[in-house]
């Protein structure tokens, strides 16, 4: 085991000495993981990243500890047929991806006929082979257990729900417990060699987790990675079903000012600055960011809380994963630094004035602003020529009503230490803000549904701010400019709800007849905009 270490440990030393500005990340799956501790504890002046798949340091915890003491007692040819030490050697060939589609298919053909092949089972894997990796696997734990006080590297934790050789979702969080920088990801459905399991994408799983970077620091804007097509089919999946509920109608203003069912009025170059309503919990964000980019091509990056960002939410909030889209669709925690950037970059950039405080809003303030008094984003908008597409949405009302808000949760007991729980350890914004708008933080609300009524988004007329860049540096200029953004949000919000008024196919009833008289792909009508 130390000379696999060691092994290891050069080729990491080599490669940090060629790109010193870089990380080097290792990813080991069982004893592979074991071996990537080992080399991290070894190594702590190196900027490592550490990917652990099922390690292997819960050995001494496991069905394979007990199975190992038996193994010498089982004779020729039979150790391969006990299901563990298979599945150990070989994985769960039934999960194989087609990408491995030979070798997944030749196991299963063994599997299916086990005994006529146990002799030709047995000639591959011989018992000496299982008793090395069991060995090896012994020893590994066993180093690394003792050393896991050395480890500072960044760690993240990939552990299968459905490990039929290792207890790996207890041991993963046994190690965020333990290490001093871990994230965990659970897959509950997934076997011990998940890896070669279909479904199962590793880079996807590294940049939902926020571990990507190019760079010794973390750089939200600058390592973000395009989206692949699964990555885009997977985001357009988890809102199949709102999506499906609520039917969103999109509509754009063009410059004349004419509303067009469609996004024939957004523009389709940056820099662009969308600013608008941010519905109860967020609900739109989905149906938005995915329904423009299937539309447009257009890839909205999002100015998102710093709470999603957070290493500490991981451990307040029962599914660790819930944030993983919003970083691997693009999302940025909301800074100033971050703001230039994405500019800078061209970038269409989503941004809500209103934060937390109104996407948590209290019962009875749906559809109200909650923005700053004071302009903050016009003179940035301003300086790269950036254009500022006001929006508003209409439908949280319609889908669910609200039966615990902010207030009435204070009231119960105890919840008052999971609300500094989930706030304390995070960035604070808008500090120096007064009133309502600089309560940002982070709580649930209890909501109720409702027979499923529609989403409406309307971009309003775009605002150009190319060549005033040096008008707008005048404060009140630029302010009375941000007091007209916030005003044709509030105009978009109230054309919509007149509007749905007119729409026959507001419910979803309605819908589904339609959809069965003309087909589940015909664009359901509404209102004449």
């Amino acid at each position: 085991f130390q000379g696999l270490v060691e092994h290891v440990e050069r080729t990491v030393k080599s490669e940090s000495s060629r790109a010193p500005d870089r990380p080097v990340y290792l990813v080991g799956e069982s004893v592979g993981a074991c071996i990537a501790l080992a080399v991290a504890a070894r190594n702590r002046d190196v900027d490592l990243v550490l990917v652990l798949v099922n390690p292997g340091t819960s050995f001494h915890r496991s069905q394979l500890q007990s199975l190992s003491a038996l193994l010498d007692l089982v004779p020729d040819p039979f150790h391969s047929s006990t299901p563990q030490l298979l599945n150990f050697l070989t994985g769960n060939f039934m999960k194989m991806s087609p990408r491995f589609g030979g070798a997944g298919q030749a196991l299963s053909e063994v599997a299916s006929g086990l005994l006529p092949s146990l002799m030709y089972l047995a000639d591959i894997l011989p018992k000496e082979s299982i008793v090395w990796k069991m060995k090896m696997l012994r020893t590994a734990s066993s180093f690394v257990n003792s050393r896991l006080h050395a480890v500072k590297a960044q760690t993240l934790v990939v552990a299968s729900g459905n490990d039929e050789l290792l207890p790996s979702r207890d041991e993963a969080e046994r190690l965020r417990g333990t290490l001093k920088k871990c994230r965990v990801r659970h897959f509950r459905d997934n076997g011990h060699k998940i890896l070669l399991e279909d479904g199962f994408d590793l880079v996807t799983t590294i940049k939902g987790a926020g571990d990507y970077r190019r760079s010794r620091q973390t750089d939200y804007v600058l390592d973000f990675l395009p989206l692949s097509d699964d990555e885009l089919e997977k985001a357009i999946d988890r809102d199949r079903l709102l999506t499906f509920a609520t039917d969103p109608v999109m509509l754009s203003t063009l410059p004349d000012g004419k509303i067009v069912r469609g996004l024939a009025g957004l523009p389709r170059a940056g820099p662009v600055l969308l600013v608008g309503y941010h519905m109860l919990m967020g609900f739109e964000l989905g149906p938005l960011v995915t329904g423009v980019l299937r539309s447009t091509g257009i890839h909205i990056r999002g100015l998102a809380h710093p709470f999603m960002f957070n290493e500490s939410s991981d451990q307040l909030i029962p599914d660790s994963s819930n944030y993983d889209l919003h970083r691997i669709m693009g999302a940025v925690p909301v800074t100033a630094v971050n703001f230039y950037k994405l500019l800078s970059e061209k970038q269409f950039v989503l941004l809500y004035p209103g934060g937390a405080r109104e996407a948590l809003h209290r019962k009875g303030e749906e559809y109200r602003l909650f923005w700053p008094e004071q302009s903050e984003f016009v003179r940035m908008a301003s300086r790269f020529g950036a254009t500022i597409i006001p929006f508003g949405v209409v439908g949280e009302d319609d889908i669910c009503d609200m039966l615990l808000d902010y207030n009435d949760l204070m009231k119960l007991p105890f919840y008052d230490i999971l609300d500094k729980k989930l706030n304390e350890e995070g960035l604070k914004l808008r500090t120096d803000s007064t009133g309502e708008i600089k309560n940002q933080d982070m709580h649930p609300v209890v909501l109720t549904p409702k027979m499923p009524g529609r989403f409406y988004f309307i971009f309003g007329e775009p605002i150009e701010t190319k060549g005033r860049e040096k008008e707008l540096r005048d404060k009140e200029k630029a302010q009375h400019l941000y007091l007209h953004v916030k005003s044709e949000v509030e105009s978009c919000i109230k054309y919509l709800k007149e509007k749905r008024e007119e729409d026959p196919y507001r419910s979803i009833l309605p819908r589904l007849l339609y959809q069965a008289a003309h087909g589940s792909d015909a664009e359901i009508p509404t209102f004449e905009p």
